[in-house]
């Protein structure tokens, strides 16, 4: 009798042979997944997500720049851009890169070679910030590899009339200049970020969580007046073609609080269209370029004289012959006043009779009032890259030094500098920083004695009446102020043709509220005097000014204006 198959010894081995394999399989299956979904679970998971769960970010809504009414300067506005996956655009027909350059306004050659030379990355910006129409179009393309992403683009509404003082941001919306980047932290906000499925492509497919909401910058309102801005900026831009000067700069403050309302430049820029070059109409010039200042800086050597105790507005001052020699330089005046008092040799702004009264006062004196009065610091505006000025110390100089300084040479200041210097002797004696802020005002301190203060004033008020400022008289308003000419300094010395027209004044005279410095530099027309070019425009943005603040006019008399402004006339010498 045969035996079974299953009673073979060879049968019964190849089955447990075969049953060990199968269960040494199935065991070895067990422990596999024991180990990825148990031991080696964590792991696992996490680079899965590195490979497809992406955390990106919230883009956070920049803070709008108002002006003192609520009217933006600077506002933030979405907008797309444009990105792509290097390898998988390559990856497309050349007709679709093509497209997607034709779009974009690039060259498709470049670009390819651009994408080629990133091609190990997962992101590459083609374009930021792209019109509505040109994201439209490239959406309706729908190629792979390439897609949008949403972002905050800046504008600016008033333009270059308000660019040096707004400044600008960059691409990724962070400031750059003015108060952009002053105010930065308080515009910039904290971006949020969302956690996302992305499939090989770099799309996002799916939406996990929202990590964190983002937090909107907050709205900083300005001190500036849009409106006093526009008069402002139109009526230096025109007196800078008029008389084809160079540049030109005006800054107007509310002297009770020190509060900016205006401040201007020219020449300017777009900051909506920045050229990819910076030049010189970047610079706000009221407040980095500093020039010798002339005759607009001789009220403050009379303070010095007066508080000294040497002189009174009625002491005599020969200025016979009309010209003064000192160290081998020979300072004139416009003509030979002879014996005047110290009160006329700032309404005729005689350089001869300034420079015999500060002959007579101590240096240390002398540069102890300058520097009260803020020059050669900074006015404390937290303004980026504001200037100090120039103030050489007393040790320093020398005779010819003093002299010098006294008309306002050998010292360089801001036109910011002149705003404050002048508000303070408009405010009681009494001196600020400049504030941008809306409702907002740093401490003020005294610098001199307030009744010294009302009495350069009221001389102040006579240069205007009587003396170079005639052409910035306004009707019905009492204005005092100081005329400037300086000449510009260059290789080898001061120049023959080359000027800095200044005009620093306030109104109403009897209780001042606004102060004005206008600054016109190198005028090239007929007429280059400070009292000629830069007085006019301080009377056109004066007299706005008054008006749109509803200042009370201080000189009315029945029947009409107590004054009418008046050409001004050439008898200030630079020299």
């Amino acid at each position: 009798m045969k035996r079974k198959a299953k009673d073979n010894p060879q049968y019964t081995g190849r089955r447990w042979l075969t049953m060990g394999i199968l269960l040494t399989g199935a065991l070895t299956l067990v422990a596999r997944a024991v180990d990825l979904q148990i031991l080696d679970a964590r792991f696992l998971q996490t680079q899965g997500d590195a490979r497809h769960l992406r955390e990106i970010p919230i883009p956070a809504f920049r803070g709008t720049l108002t002006d003192r009414n609520g009217e933006p300067l600077a506002a933030s506005t979405p907008v797309d851009s444009a990105w792509a996956h290097p390898a998988v655009l390559l990856a497309q027909d050349r007709e679709r890169l093509v497209s997607v350059a034709f779009v974009l306004g690039l060259d498709a050659e470049q670009l390819r070679a651009e994408l080629i030379e990133r091609s190990g990355r997962e992101f590459y910006f083609l374009q930021r910030h792209l019109s509505p129409e040109k994201a439209n179009q490239l959406r309706e393309l729908q190629v792979p590899g390439v897609y949008l992403q949403r972002e905050y683009q800046r504008f600016y509404p008033a333009g270059e009339v308000t660019a040096h003082l707004v400044g600008f941001t960059d691409v990724d919306d962070r400031g750059q200049e003015g108060q952009e980047l002053a105010f930065d932290a308080w515009l910039a906000g904290e971006p949020g970020a969302r956690r996302v499925i992305k499939d090989r492509l770099g799309r996002a497919v799916e939406h996990v969580e929202r990590l964190r909401d983002p937090k909107p910058g907050q709205t900083v309102a300005l001190s500036i007046d849009l409106r006093l801005q526009y008069i402002a900026y139109r009526q230096l831009m025109a007196a800078v073609i008029k008389h084809r000067a160079v540049a030109g700069s005006a800054v107007v403050l509310d002297i009770p609080t020190g509060e900016v309302l205006a401040l201007v430049n020219q020449p300017s820029f777009n900051p909506n269209r920045l050229p990819r070059k910076r030049d010189a109409s970047y610079r706000n010039r009221a407040l980095t370029d500093v020039f010798e200042p002339g005759s607009v800086f001789k009220p403050f050597t009379l303070i010095a004289a007066f508080e000294s105790g040497e002189f009174t507005p009625e002491s005599p001052v020969d200025t016979t012959p009309g010209t003064l020699t000192i160290g081998g330089y020979t300072i004139r005046d416009f003509r030979n006043y002879g014996l005047i008092d110290a009160a006329t040799v700032l309404t005729k702004s005689s350089n001869v009779g300034i420079g015999k009264i500060a002959m007579q006062l101590p240096a240390e004196h002398v540069w102890d009032v300058y520097q009260r009065f803020g020059f050669g610091a900074v006015t404390g505006t937290g303004f980026p890259g504001e200037a100090a000025g120039v103030l050489p110390h007393y040790r320093d100089w020398r005779m010819v030094d003093h002299v010098s300084l006294s008309r306002g040479y050998g010292v360089s200041v801001t036109t910011m500098q002149l705003a404050q210097s002048f508000a303070a002797l408009a405010n009681g004696g009494r001196i600020r920083a400049p504030s941008f802020l809306r409702d907002f005002s740093h401490p003020a301190h005294a610098v001199v004695d307030p009744a010294l203060a009302n009495l350069l004033v009221g001389l102040m008020e006579r240069v205007v009446t009587e003396g170079t400022g005639s052409a910035a008289v306004i009707d019905h308003f009492r204005v005092a102020g100081k005329t400037g000419t300086a000449r510009k300094s260059g290789d080898g010395g001061y120049t023959e043709d080359g000027y800095i027209a200044t005009f620093v004044g306030f109104a109403p005279a009897s209780n001042p509220r606004i102060v004005c410095a206008v600054t016109i530099d190198d005028p090239r027309g007929d007429a280059y005097y400070g009292g000629a070019v830069a007085a006019p425009v301080f009377g056109e943005i004066m007299s706005a000014a008054l008006r749109l603040l509803n200042v009370a006019p201080d000189a009315v008399r029945p029947g009409g204006p107590m004054t009418a402004r008046r050409d001004a006339p050439a008898n200030e010498d630079p020299a």
